[in-house]
């Protein structure tokens, strides 16, 4: 007989039902009478209050299942030596790429612990550093954190912008450089914007101010384009671009280096954009370059009268061309780089020669072109891995990229662009032997028969007997690739016998427009076939079992990890799905989620809408199933997925399967977004409790 014990929380009866087999006491969420008719088909939505983000209900129920969870995850007699070793390794000092502008060198240095990495300048490589910015003494706990910034010209100010508590709302303020005073400067309500330097101002995007009360949940709408000149009010800044005609696109702004032209690119999801451009120096009206939104188009910079642009205009692999600004016809590109085999992921001007970055079959190789387009270096790395960061001016003949792996932390290299040598500049000291650690990669068939690359990660010499604990991590969605690059926090799964696999599944960028497209929309069951097959192998192959295997993805990886567990509950022992969009019937609803219809589709069209509800992960759990044991992450400050999703999923799944065998627990962060800024000490305290869930339901516990 079950037993219902009241417990009183503020104003709100918040009723927690007796131990189910999991152990685990869920607090009993309120269900209204809310019903969605979609052409016909009539869709229940009972957890609708959840969406109230500012409602005080919603609060207790989150004080009342991060209270479950907290105790739950307490009561895991290792987590203590997880977190502790999480600390040791963590406790390290990292760098960012250099960077120079106006004659003077920018980086970022994180020391130990910090919660946020610190930016410093030098005149000169050879002068002492000294500090410019520092986050951490801006907030008690780290939560402001630095979204963003631009150096003038001259190298005389900074322009930065600050997020807090995790939000996509930056605030801009400048701090003059050579003084280190801060400007009464402070530009509120932008977001998804750019900082461009022009002349004794810059041009920057930002919204109307949102309701009170709303700024984290209401949709986004009327993106414009501002300037705004040093020491005046916002309210005086000129409005530079817009579109009142619709309101669901952004606009941002990018000024060339010769300070000739002003590009506004104009998007209406995450994919392709239009592309404007303005003579600055003659004042002139913008000219529209492109009208559609079917292709991307990237300015690299405009030199001798031609603007570089990086696309894919007929290129679905993407190539570099040159625009004459007196002949804009389209008929009139040329070619520098033409497309290839491999896809040419970002291109860069540095030292009077383009800097050519590749993907191939989902790893980096970089070559070096002249202006005219001809090959004159292949930059060599040293293993398989991530090659970023690389940039500098025109006439710079040194700069700086970082390369990083799976077992390789990232290592800052000083590049001479003449003669094609790297010198190692910075490498962290991590208490970690790196050395007693392979990757491969691997190739397996999806349920099409699609070949589909996976890196495996994992100690040298480990026995294939299906007993291995194996993490599988995927995204499979808007473009992005999935590079090997180095995780802090992975290194306690690694030293304890963990396996690490990253699977490369359709949706991402990794092979270009079509490995894209060919998992979105009404193709999206595509790139949850490629993840089960991930698992399906590394079952096959003896590397791990589904009582050993655990699935974990963010954002849209989220969505896959909640789909999948769906679909094949049975593969899974443990599912960590992270800041997910979990209904896609309503995810167009909130704050930027109508950009995602491009990927997904929308529930407002019939067909998309029956594709949709197939696999939304919210409408497809079961009762009376074996799910593995389920812990959602989200944030209360996500204003990209805003915790709803989550909200609601976990309700359903607690409610569906409340006398499930494996605990079905959410994890609420406070003063957290979608994860960008996240200080040391709350990603510590996130991954102790992720490692620690997934081992105890593994059980398997630490060598600690």
């Amino acid at each position: 007989m079950k037993k219902l014990i009241p417990v009183l929380m503020g104003a709100v009866l918040i009723v927690f039902a007796s131990c189910n087999r999991s152990g685990v006491n869920y607090p009993e969420t309120k269900k209204v009478d809310v019903v969605d008719n979609y052409f016909g088909v009539k869709v229940s939505d009972p957890y609708r209050w959840l969406e109230d983000d500012t409602a005080p209900e919603v609060a207790e129920w989150v004080k009342a299942q991060n209270t479950v969870t907290n105790e739950y995850l307490a009561a895991i007699p290792f987590r203590d030596k997880v977190k502790n070793r999480l600390s040791e390794i963590w406790n390290y000092n990292s760098m960012g790429v250099p960077f120079s502008e106006g004659g003077k060198y920018f980086f970022f240095k994180k020391e130990g612990l910090q919660n946020q990495s610190v930016l410093y300048y030098q005149n000169t490589l050879e002068d002492e550093p000294k500090v410019l910015l520092d986050p951490n003494t801006l907030s008690a706990d780290g939560t402001v954190s630095l979204g963003g910034l631009a150096v003038s010209t001259e190298g005389q100010y900074l322009a930065y912008a600050l997020a807090d508590g995790g939000s996509d709302w930056r605030t801009i303020k400048v701090k003059n450089i050579n003084s280190g005073e801060n400007l009464t400067d402070e530009l509120r309500w932008v977001k998804f914007s750019s900082i461009s330097w022009h002349k004794n101002g810059f041009f920057y995007s930002r919204y109307d101010a949102p309701k009170q009360g709303k700024a984290l949940s209401n949709i986004n709408e009327y993106h414009k384009v501002y300037y705004h000149i040093l020491g005046t009010p916002q309210d005086q800044d000129k409005l530079i671009f817009e579109n009142k005609e619709y309101p669901l696109r952004n606009y941002s702004a990018q000024v060339t280096r010769d300070g000739k032209f002003l590009i506004v690119y104009e998007t209406e999801s995450t994919q392709g954009n239009s592309l404007y451009i303005r003579n600055l120096n003659e004042n002139n009206a913008f000219i529209q370059l492109t009208t559609s939104f079917d292709y991307t188009y990237q300015v690299i910079d405009h030199i001798d009268g031609n603007l570089i642009v990086h696309t894919n205009y007929k290129a679905p692999k993407y190539k570099l061309v040159k625009i004459n600004v007196n002949t804009l016809d389209i008929g009139n590109w040329r070619d520098i780089i033409p497309e290839k085999k491999d896809v040419l992921e970002s291109c860069e001007i540095v030292g009077g020669k383009i800097v050519a970055s590749y993907i191939v079959d989902a790893k980096s190789k970089v070559e070096v072109y002249d202006l005219q387009g001809e090959k004159v270096h292949q930059i060599e790395f040293p293993t398989i891995g991530t090659m970023s960061g690389l940039g500098g001016n025109p006439n710079d003949s040194i700069a700086f990229y970082s390369f990083t792996s799976f077992t390789v932390p990232s290592v800052v290299f000083k590049y001479n662009i003449n003669t094609n040598v790297s010198t190692e500049f910075f490498r962290p000291a991590i208490d970690f032997d790196f050395d007693a650690y392979e990757t491969k990669q691997v190739f397996y068939k999806s349920k099409d028969g699609t070949d589909v690359p996976m890196f495996i990660v994992h100690k040298k010499g480990i026995e294939l007997n299906g007993e291995n604990p194996t993490l599988l991590y995927g995204y499979g969605g808007f473009n992005i690739s999935l590079t090997p690059t180095f995780s802090t926090s992975r290194l306690v799964w690694l030293e304890n016998g963990g396996v690490f696999a990253l699977a490369n599944i359709r949706g991402g960028g990794e092979y270009g427009e079509n490995w894209y497209r060919s998992g979105t929309k009404l193709n999206k069951q595509n790139v949850f076939d490629d993840f089960i097959a991930a698992a399906e192998y590394l079952i096959a192959k003896k590397y791990t079992s589904s009582k050993k295997l655990a699935v974990q993805g963010g954002s849209n990886g989220g969505l896959l990890v909640g789909a999948v567990v769906n679909q094949r509950p049975d593969l899974f022992r443990v599912a960590i799905p992270q800041v997910g969009v979990m209904d896609m019937l309503r995810f167009h609803k909130f704050t930027i989620g109508w950009a995602w219809v491009n990927d997904y589709g929308s529930s407002e069209d019939s067909i998309h809408f029956e594709n949709l509800y197939s696999y939304s992960p919210l409408h497809n759990v079961r009762s009376g199933v074996r799910y593995p044991a389920v812990m959602v992450t989200t944030a209360d400050h996500d204003d990209r997925v805003v915790p709803a999703h989550s909200f609601k999923y976990i309700a359903t799944l607690q409610e569906k399967n409340r006398n499930g065998r494996y605990p079905a627990l959410i994890r609420i962060q406070t003063r957290a977004g979608h994860g960008a800024g996240t200080p040391t000490a709350v990603v510590i305290e996130e991954y102790t409790d992720i490692y620690s869930f997934i081992m105890k339901n593994m059980e398997v516990e630490p060598a600690y």
